[in-house]
């Protein structure tokens, strides 16, 4: 496995694998590798036959006041697992190296269609840095596939409509979840949890399935599932951001004619400092 971190290094190696009639798949991450991650490199090694996955911490989609100097970083454990796995290239650029004028000065990619609702709500301007550094990970790599996990539910969708706006030929690959035993999804925010915290983490997914339960059973009043389940997080501990019904293509708020297979329930909730999301699809 190489390690790169330069662009133009990038470029020249899927310039040659290109050549050879390679196929590329990208896999972004900021790093900080758990099974979820993992998981994702395996769907992309079905996919093509050169994988490179991408470890950059991006400071464009921290907000002030957010995690980015704590943000676990584990780059040298991370390698060994990419390597584990069959990844080929791991790209591993320095915050100089993708924004030479500074991430103050970089000009930015805006997806409004999805940006200004649920996370993008809670956290302004955090869709736009995710939206500008997968758009410089694509122009970099060219891959012929991308893939994304499902837990970041409303990113996936921001991604799908840049690709479609853009019209960027790259197939978006959606992965599943990975969830511990108990329910949690997986998530390299979850070491910030104490073992108290960490017991009742799971919380979270047991709300959103109460909840997707009552839309499979056909309630559709919504803003009384919403509002029950954030009154559940709350008797357990935690802060609650949101709970939301929504449909599953465009994130806006069903009617009485969406049919419950189309719709997802979308989740995010502080337990102590650290922040954590989920989603579950109704049907």
């Amino acid at each position: 496995m190489q390690t790169l971190d330069r662009i133009d290094a990038v470029r020249r190696l899927v310039a040659g694998r290109r050549r050879d009639g390679v196929s590329v798949a990208l896999v972004p991450t900021m790093g900080n590798l758990h099974e979820g991650h993992l998981s994702l490199v395996r769907v992309a090694r079905s996919r093509a036959g050169c994988v490179i996955a991408s470890v950059f911490v991006n400071p464009l989609q921290f907000g002030p006041g957010e995690d980015f100097d704590r943000y676990p970083r584990s780059f040298a454990r991370d390698c060994e697992l990419l390597a584990a796995e069959g990844v080929e290239v791991v790209f591993a650029p320095t915050v100089a190296e993708m924004y030479p004028a500074g991430p103050a000065q970089q000009t930015l990619v805006e997806v409004p269609a999805f940006s200004g609702m649920l996370e993008g709500q809670r956290r302004p301007g955090h869709f736009a840095g995710v939206a500008t550094v997968v758009t410089k990970l694509f122009n970099i790599v060219a891959p012929d596939a991308a893939v994304f996990g499902e837990k970041d539910f409303q990113q996936l969708a921001v991604i799908r409509r840049l690709v479609r706006d853009l019209c960027l030929p790259i197939d978006i690959i959606g992965a599943p979840i990975v969830r511990d035993p108990d329910g949690l999804a997986l998530s390299s925010r979850n070491q910030y949890l104490s073992p108290a915290e960490r017991r009742l983490a799971p919380g979270l997914h047991q709300a959103l399935d109460a909840a997707r339960r009552r839309v499979e059973a056909g309630d559709r009043s919504w803003a009384a599932i919403e509002a029950e389940a954030c009154a559940v997080l709350e008797a357990v501990g935690f802060e609650p951001d949101y709970v939301a019904v929504r449909r599953a293509l465009d994130l806006l708020p069903p009617d009485g004619a969406d049919a419950a297979a189309d719709l997802v329930v979308l989740g995010a909730a502080r337990l102590g400092r650290t922040r954590l999301i989920d989603n579950l699809r109704a049907g």
